[in-house]
């Protein structure tokens, strides 16, 4: 009787754990990229809340920033950043991946390559525990000698 109980009220708290989390990245900035930017690079704000050690630094348990991608772009580059060593996790439809900052980038977390449409989740963190001011970049333009290319699957 009791496990017949369970499984009632299991889809409602199931339910209710979505709609809160979808809640929750209601209130995470959400931007579109399409094929052409409004100005490039495009350059967003934040601070990383740094609370959660990874193995991508310190992130939050949050997305800083969501990016909705309309269209394949044959090639996109995220750059961030900030003081100390920041870092990059994108969660998104292609898979999961870590950039962190390094004496090539300059310090950056940059990540460059093709983009296949879809919706992609940023933490930006940083390898020190922490809130950091970051600028996250966002372009279409190419950089010579790019050694950071992400390639299609």
């Amino acid at each position: 009787m009791k496990m017949f109980r369970l499984l009632k009220v299991l889809p409602v708290a199931l339910v209710m754990i979505l709609a809160s989390t979808e809640a929750n990245f209601a209130q995470v900035p959400s931007i579109q990229i399409r094929r052409k930017l409004p100005s490039d690079p495009l350059v967003l704000r934040g601070q990383s809340e740094g609370s959660v050690k990874s193995n991508c630094g310190h992130v939050g348990t949050e997305p800083n920033q969501i990016i909705q991608v309309t269209e394949a772009l044959p090639y996109l580059r995220l750059t961030v950043e900030g003081p100390g060593k920041p870092t990059l996790f994108i969660d998104g439809p292609d898979g999961r991946f870590c950039v962190l900052a390094d004496s090539y980038s300059g310090s950056k977390a940059e990540l460059s390559g093709f983009w296949q449409p879809g919706r992609y989740l940023l933490h930006i963190g940083n390898l020190s525990p922490g809130q950091y001011n970051y600028n996250l970049l966002i372009s279409q333009e190419k950089l010579p000698n790019s050694s950071n290319i992400r390639q299609s699957r």
